[in-house]
């Protein structure tokens, strides 16, 4: 165990890989059997200790989060070694006693959160911390804390809504105490508390939370507040509350930094063709017709956004993502869960997914979508294996574990995609049906371009006012460059052929919407409240109930119809709210 000293922060970040359990493991004092608030919040030192803390505990959470939002819905299905938990999670059958469903290590970081908040407030009171410091650290775990109520809500239905610390943790399920929110009241709830919160930036580059330590940069450790604002009001359906959120974070090289910065971080931007330097689907140059000469391995292409080092490129992506490191605790779980090679092979892509991307054309005619079968999964010893996981830990050409010991990896939590594919939600949802359809496809200028004009003084923009105001000229005579001329859109840079309009624009657009958060952002944490959100939204259970049962019917899952009947009734949507308390 490291501990921290009080002139050393830079240790502070490595807690975070560590996984330790407790704030009061992290500080440098005398060992007793309790520690007071004043040997635990003295000084600044002490409060970064506590934010690592939180977010060290908040890593065990990563294999039920992927689990819970993909398993239920249509793109992950379980394998023959999966135990009788997780096909209960697959067939919407959950007993009381499921690990899976425990929401007790949720309320534990909850409660954590809350005694944080509390002596956080007690700290600037007394001057332990100047304001500045308060704020970012403040709304941070405020924030965080948001997002762990979101996914209660999102999976639970009803749940208590507590806000101060308790003592005994299995209070919570007392419903005496603690009156349970419905999904609706709680995000009206956690809107107007994180809309509150006094600061909404990153922390600030020089802030003590901010350093690079043994390869790691921790700049995209803590949770994006806008983000996380904007999702909160899509849900509330404050769409345009939504969008500004959204909007700020596309929005965050525009006025400051290199050139490369201004025009291609958060902005889903074209193909390097010439270099293949990028985030693209694409294929060695003048070969676009040969598939074996698609971009594709760790250092190039839409694949390394998942292996690639934490470079300039992958910032221009990654909004939240947080490490496993080998030497330290937390383990990773997804290679268990994952590979069939050195893995237990639990869950895999479902028939129906494979589908979704086998359904798709790429633009050089190819029959299929490469963000599937090429990157997203692979087939190892005849069974498709989930990869985005694992290209740190797998060769990429033998397919067996680089090294069986060396299991470090990335939770994947935020990346430009998901900030895209929410904008354009919530900019449908708001008539600004052009400019989703063109992030969805082949970006600002593409949609904005006029045939013929090469004056582009009023073209290839918007022209509309924040948050729906994108500039994507490219000119030469005169010189313009907009911010957004390099944007491509979703399917531009997957190097697919665009998704039609048909019929009703908000409604087709919105299909589209959904099809293409499964193709692009399958696995990463998406699925299940993307399902519910459009559910709710439209009041059609049929709309989730049918891409479950297509699923469990492509898969031969006899139950498939029984559950079908089952989730057009809302009030199956959602685990009960029980746990094992000696889990």
């Amino acid at each position: 165990m490291i501990k921290i000293t009080r002139n050393k922060v830079a240790l502070g970040v490595l807690v975070v890989l560590l996984g330790l359990t407790s704030c009061q493991d992290y500080l440098d004092v005398e060992p007793k059997d309790q520690l007071n608030s004043d040997q635990v919040y003295r000084d600044v030192f002490d409060a970064d200790a506590a934010v690592v803390g939180i977010y060290g505990k908040f890593m065990g959470l990563a294999k039920k989060y992927v689990i819970l939002n993909e398993l239920r819905a249509d793109l992950m299905s379980p394998t023959d070694n999966a135990d009788m938990y997780l096909q209960q999670i697959n067939e919407h059958a959950v007993t009381k006693d499921n690990p899976y469903a425990n929401p007790k290590d949720f309320y534990e970081i909850i409660n954590n959160c809350n005694d944080v908040l509390k002596n956080f407030k007690i700290m600037a009171e007394e001057n332990k911390m100047d304001q500045g410091e308060f704020n970012e650290r403040y709304s941070d775990i405020g924030t965080l804390r948001s997002w762990l109520y979101l996914q209660l809500g999102i999976h639970y239905g009803e749940v208590p809504y507590i806000t101060e610390p308790i003592a005994n943790i299995d209070d919570v399920q007392n419903e005496n105490l603690y009156p349970r929110l419905s999904l609706t009241a709680l995000i009206n709830e956690l809107v107007d508390f994180t809309e509150s919160l006094p600061y909404t930036s990153p922390y600030s580059a020089n802030s003590t939370l901010v350093i690079d330590v043994d390869g790691y940069n921790t700049a995209k450790f803590f949770i994006n507040k806008e983000c996380l604002l904007g999702d909160l009001n899509l849900w509330a359906n404050n769409y345009t509350q939504a969008a500004a959120h959204y909007k700020t974070v596309m929005e965050t090289a525009s006025s400051s930094g290199s050139d490369s910065e201004r025009y291609d971080v958060y902005r889903v931007k074209w193909a390097e063709i010439a270099s293949n330097n990028d985030l693209a689907v694409g294929y060695i140059r003048y070969r676009e017709q040969d598939a074996q000469a698609l971009v594709n391995n760790n250092t190039q292409g839409w694949r390394s956004m998942f292996a690639r080092e934490k470079d300039a490129l992958w910032n221009t992506e990654w909004i939240w993502s947080l490490p496993f490191d080998s030497n330290f605790a937390p383990q990773n779980p997804f290679v268990e869960l994952f590979s069939n090679q050195g893995g237990d092979y639990l869950v895999k892509p479902s028939q129906e997914a494979m589908d979704l991307w086998d359904n798709q054309v790429q633009r050089n005619g190819f029959p299929y979508d490469a963000r599937g079968p090429k990157f997203s999964y692979n087939i190892i010893s005849g069974q498709p294996v989930i990869m985005k996981y694992l290209f740190k830990y797998l060769d990429s050409d033998t397919q067996l574990p680089i090294d069986v010991f060396q299991t470090g990896g990335d939770w994947f939590l935020y990346r430009a995609a998901t900030l895209h594919l929410r904008y354009a939600e919530a900019a449908n949802r708001d008539n600004q049906h052009k400019i989703a359809d063109a992030l969805l496809n082949f970006g600002i200028q593409n949609a904005y371009t006029v045939g013929g004009v090469t004056d582009v003084t009023d073209i290839e923009q918007t022209h509309q006012p924040f948050p729906y105001d994108f500039d994507a000229r490219q000119g030469d005579f005169p010189f313009f460059r907009g911010n957004w001329y390099r944007n491509t859109g979703l399917r531009g840079r997957a190097y697919v052929e665009r998704a039609e309009i048909v019929g009703d624009s908000l409604t087709s657009i919105e299909n589209n919407l959904v099809k293409e958060s499964a193709l692009e952002l399958a696995y990463e944490g998406n699925r299940w409240g993307d399902l519910l959100r459009v559910a709710l939204r439209r009041n059609d259970p049929a709309f989730l109930a049918d891409k479950v049962y297509n699923k469990l019917d492509k898969d031969g899952n006899p139950n498939a119809g029984e559950v079908r009947s089952k989730l057009m009734s809302t009030s199956n949507w959602y685990l009960p709210f029980v746990w094992n308390k000696e889990e």
